[in-house]
């Protein structure tokens, strides 16, 4: 049977601005908002969309990643005739190298897609944190004959330049791409989501892999190839949250985001949820001492201090009279007595001995503090009141 839309999941990103969060994980797996992974919000817009049929391609460090998803339950890609798939560019029938680009990555696998012969491909990525239903963008992509459909959001003009823009006409039909342009003609930025015929799409990837100077990218590569041969082109406004995680600062930014009611992205949706593989702890503990506002905590946390505009993964600990200020804290951190920490990330299992106190200076990217980190404080030290006080 043919299935209308597939869906290739791009999940093979090194993510080397995330720094010590990415030293031994793929970026989609990396924490976030409490209790989840990163791709866990592409996951569940495919869950929620009813795209079943999803091809999730990892490369650089996958074991964990592919641990997660397992055979997708949690996000109802658990299914016989199709459901989840891992691919792997190390584990193909014939051998195979590392992805060289996005296209590359699609290319490798259309052994995988051609067995469902399916009418649409959707190209998505699992580096973003959004909720989109993958529904209405196809319903549009068909509505309009589009061989090619490119979700789009509106970002401000003075970061225009930073981004890939489309510049349509008066019915969002795509006449131009410029990646990164100087001086922008529009503020329309590739989200970087993507639905194509699946046909259309095919016969390109093919002459992609066969062009020796191609770099082998949707954005570099494809795109501009099927503007210049007149393909039917459509761009789709997307109006809700999205934002990609790929540096500390926009990690942090996006899970402080999590705490702002005013934004249209909730993990409390109960019309779209987000899900994750994930354990059912008991629900965290605040004794009679602790003061929490405006924060994010997960289950199986002990706090006696006090919390502030933060973000708590499971089983932390935080003792009496420690302060937390716009922080986000992994699973089963462990903060002494007296301990001040302000607008840093504080990766899984570390432990922070009393009355230390870690800032992140004004205006610098947020601090990642590890057990090195901390040890290298301790030595590095100062005697102040009888705290310990970590001078950056």
């Amino acid at each position: 049977m043919r299935k209308e839309c597939v869906a290739m999941l791009l999940a093979g990103g090194e993510g080397k601005r995330l720094g010590l969060m990415t030293r031994k994980l793929a970026k989609p797996a990396v924490p976030f908002g409490g209790k989840y992974r990163i791709i866990d919000f592409t996951l569940s817009n495919c869950g929620n969309s009813n795209i079943h049929t999803v091809g999730v391609l990892t490369q650089y460090s996958p074991l964990e990643l592919n641990q997660h998803i397992g055979i997708g339950e949690p996000w109802g890609l658990n299914r016989q005739k199709d459901g989840v798939s891992i691919l792997s560019p190390h584990t193909r029938a014939h051998g195979g190298h590392w992805y060289a680009g996005t296209a590359d990555a699609i290319y490798q696998n259309i052994h995988f897609i051609d067995q469902y012969n399916p009418e649409h491909l959707l190209v998505i990525s699992g580096d973003h944190i959004y909720q989109m239903n993958y529904k209405e963008l196809l319903d549009e992509h068909t509505r309009n004959e589009a061989d090619a459909t490119i979700s789009v959001m509106e970002v401000p003009w003075l970061e225009a330049s930073r981004f890939g823009i489309l510049n349509t006409d008066e019915n969002l039909r795509i006449y131009e791409f410029e990646e990164k342009p100087a001086e922008p003609k529009n503020n329309l930025a590739s989200m970087g989501i993507y639905m194509f015929k699946w046909s259309v799409l095919r016969r390109h990837l093919l002459e992609d892999h066969a062009c020796a100077h191609s770099s082998h990218d949707f954005g570099k590569d494809i795109i501009p190839k099927m503007l210049a041969e007149g393909n039917e082109m459509l761009a789709y406004p997307f109006k809700g949250y999205w934002k990609d995680v790929g540096t500390i600062q926009s990690y942090w930014e996006a899970n402080m985001d999590m705490l702002d009611e005013d934004l249209s992205l909730s993990l409390n949706n109960k019309q779209w949820r987000t899900y994750s593989n994930s354990a059912n702890y008991p629900p965290h503990y605040l004794d009679k001492e602790a003061r929490v506002n405006y924060s994010l905590l997960s289950a199986g946390c002990l706090i006696s201090g006090t919390i502030e505009h933060s973000v708590l993964f499971e089983h932390v600990h935080v003792e009496g009279r420690s302060l937390i200020m716009e922080s986000i804290l992994q699973s089963g951190v462990q903060i002494g007595a007296g301990v001040v920490l302000e607008r840093v990330i504080v990766m899984e299992n570390v432990k922070v001995p009393d009355g230390m106190m870690i800032q992140t200076p004004e205006g610098a990217e947020p601090l990642i503090i590890d057990q090195n980190f901390i040890e290298q404080a301790r030595e590095s030290t100062t005697k102040v009141e009888g705290d310990l006080l970590w001078n950056q």
